[in-house]
């Protein structure tokens, strides 16, 4: 390996590291403004300056200078002080220094690099250029005269989110970054631009104003807004969650969330339920916890286990799941199910629902075909690691499904299950690529799996994947991308129906209960069900709406649980904040509802119940987790029944991406971004 002296210090490096990179391998600290290491090198902030010998006898920008072997490079000289002096105090020269007012402060990269190395007074008496301000759209908040024209975002958005949006436009001292039109950025992932901008010009507008970084308690969790597991953290102060920014995880999210998962938190504070309710001549009324614990045994008592179901949402953790089972499985209730849209997933081997590659690992495949899925609305910080391989060249990515705009080139090959049929006998451009393939990855979404033939899909699907060979030595390419974080969960819990019970939507049928359960289950149909409904959730959305008991539970960000993403792995979510009102854990609630029938579920505590779980399911004690990174054998040809298959085609169950669940459909943030979506669909087509 090739070796450099930095400071005197020699250090071994990879070719193709820039002076920068060899210099922190030393543990040097270059400050830096525009670079950043998931983007493009751009050189255009002069912050990163060092002496680099042999060389001009300059500072040169370290970012963009290629480390060679045998180099010396100074960062610590006079002439490198000298001129990070210089470069800071030409890039306060139009900065309005109003740190007292900014949002960033605090936070701010401008601000702590000019406290560390720039000059203590400046030479420059002129005015200041003052920029106008540009419409971003409801989630950014513009400062243009703070800019300093890192183009952080202009590069994030054109490379990673995939929507040329944000540019550059005119020359010198007229250089300003604008969305060209004054049109709203509308990627999923636009608001991660805030974080970007290390100088305060962008910033969050649902937030401004609202608090100092310094004030809040900040909690490491894990995003439930999809089935990635995007590492979070929550910032609240009191009882309020005020802001929610992404952590650093490169197996999962890599340092991205999307904007749902940023700005749905403001629907954790309003239509909550935080009293127990019950129906009183067609109306809800307060009720005290005996009261309503009350009614629900006796209509428990008053029902056969055969007519009674348990339906669990999409933003369930695993110890509610696990309470459920235990409490009502004991009561020898059958009907209990976890996939309230219908999916057929369950039963068989775990490897056939996970998402085996791994989200890291699928960057390892050569040739991907995605059938009936939308990863754009359905996972979009996955998406941008597809668009990142598209870009790269590396792999070939063919679609069956929704003919949407995905940020990055494929094959199209189809809407519906008769193209999967088809690929194995086509002789197509990407057919080839992916029969030649030496890691071909299949990436199965919901949109294939809710219908009434997803058996016999299923079943096809896996007929391909035989035939391919996307299960070989070494690499498992059969992969379940999940839409809710609590369905790799459930479906590990065995929270399906046992023998002789309902699925989801043949317990909500006209007559099919007499009592049904709901956990957080707010995306199925209950218009024909007459059976007496129990809501255990947050949100007054439509299970609360049909409800004849309501027991308020706590939201994500205020309780301790397990969550299990798609590709299979166990992570922790952190509680933030307490649970509103007379709200109380799920878990404990349905703890406090078996001691009152008298059942004994073994356990009192969160710890003692963890205990239970991780004896009965395992699985649930690897946390962080991923199976698909050690490859295991699944027999293709066990998945689905094979059958009749219609020619409809698939389509991706995320309708409209702002408005997934109840948190989300609670926010106003969301609203807003979900409207102005509406109307740009409306108004392109």
């Amino acid at each position: 390996m090739p070796k450099a002296k930095v400071n005197g210090v020699e250090v071994e490096f990879e070719s193709g590291m820039t002076v920068l990179q060899v210099a922190e391998l030393a543990g040097e600290e270059i400050p830096r403004f525009c670079y950043h290491e998931r983007l493009s090198i751009a050189g255009n902030c002069r912050m990163c300056l060092v002496e680099v010998k042999p060389g001009p006898p300059k500072p040169q920008a370290s970012c963009a200078l290629p480390a060679a072997d045998g180099q010396e490079i100074v960062t610590n000289s006079a002439m490198v002080e000298k001129a990070r002096k210089g470069v800071m105090e030409f890039l306060l020269i139009n900065h309005p220094l109003d740190c007292p007012i900014c949002d960033q402060g605090g936070e701010c990269d401008l601000q702590d690099q000019a406290m560390g190395y720039g000059r203590d007074a400046t030479r420059y008496a002129e005015n200041k250029r003052a920029v106008e301000e540009k419409y971003m759209g409801p989630l950014i908040k513009t400062a243009m005269t703070r800019c300093i024209q890192c183009t952080r975002c202009v590069r994030f958005v054109t490379e990673v989110a995939g929507v040329s949006e944000i540019g550059l436009i005119s020359r010198g001292e007229d250089v300003e970054i604008t969305t060209y039109l004054d049109q709203a950025v509308v990627s999923e992932l636009s608001a991660n631009v805030i974080d970007l901008c290390p100088v305060g010009a962008l910033t969050s507008k649902p937030y401004a104003f609202n608090a100092r970084s310094w004030e809040l308690t900040k909690t490491q969790s894990v995003d439930v807004m999809d089935a990635l597991g995007s590492a979070i953290r929550v910032d609240a102060r009191g009882p309020a969650v005020l802001r929610v920014l992404p952590r650093v995880n490169d197996a999962v999210n890599e340092e991205w969330i999307s904007d749902k998962t940023r700005y749905a938190c403001d629907g954790l504070s309003r239509q909550r339920l935080d009293r127990p309710m019950l129906r009183d001549g067609g109306r809800l009324r307060p009720a005290s916890w005996t009261d309503a614990f009350g009614a629900v045994i006796e209509r428990l008592r008053g029902a056969a286990p055969e007519r009674v179901g348990v339906v669990a949402g999409d933003l369930q953790d695993a110890e509610s799941m696990k309470a459920a089972l235990d409490l009502f499985g004991g009561l020898g209730v059958t009907s209990l199910d976890c996939r309230q849209d219908g999916v057929v997933l369950g039963g068989a081997p775990r490897e056939s629902w996970l998402f085996n590659s791994t989200l890291e690992g699928i960057e390892q495949a050569d040739a991907i075909l995605l059938v009936g899925t939308n990863p754009r609305l359905e996972a979009p910080v996955f998406n941008a690691r597809l668009r990142r391989l598209w870009l790269a060249g590396k792999a070939r990515i063919g679609v069956i499904g929704e003919r949407a705009d995905l940020t990055y080139d494929y094959d199209y090959l189809g809407g519906g299950p008769f193209g999967v049929a088809g690929l194995a006998d086509s002789d197509s451009a990407f057919a080839r690529a992916f029969k030649g393939a030496q890691r071909p990855a299949i990436i199965l979404g919901q949109g294939a799996l809710t219908r009434p033939d997803s058996a016999a899909v299923l079943a096809a699907v896996a007929t391909l994947g035989a035939a391919i060979g996307v299960v070989r030595e070494g690499w498992n390419g059969w992969n379940v991308l999940h839409t809710a974080a609590a369905r790799v969960g459930g479906l590990d819990l065995g929270f399906v129906p046992r023998p002789g019970g309902k699925t989801a939507r043949e317990m909500t049928a006209e007559g099919a209960l007499d009592m049904l359960v709901l956990l957080g289950a707010d995306e199925i149909d209950l218009s024909a069900t007459d059976a007496f409904v129990v809501y255990l959730g947050t949100h007054g959305d439509a299970g609360a709406h049909r409800a004849d008991v309501i027991l308020p539970g706590a939201a994500y960000t205020e309780k301790n649980g397990l969550y299990v993403n798609t590709e299979g792995r166990v992570q922790r979510g952190e509680r933030a904040v307490f649970p509103k009102g007379d709200a109380r854990e799920d878990w404990a609630i349905l703890r406090a509802l078996a001691e009152r029938l008298g059942v004994r579920l073994g356990y009192d505590t969160l710890d003692q119940l963890r205990e239970r779980l991780f004896a009965d399911h395992p699985t649930f004690g690897r946390i962080d987790f991923a199976p698909g990174s050690i490859p295991t054998k699944l027999d293709l040809s066990s998945l689905g029944v094979a059958g009749e298959v219609s020619p409809a085609p698939f389509a991706s169950p995320v309708k409209a991406f702002h408005l997934t669940n109840p948190i989300a459909r609670a926010s106003v943030t969301m609203s807003e971004c979900a409207a102005l979506a509406s109307g740009l669909k409306l108004a392109a087509e």
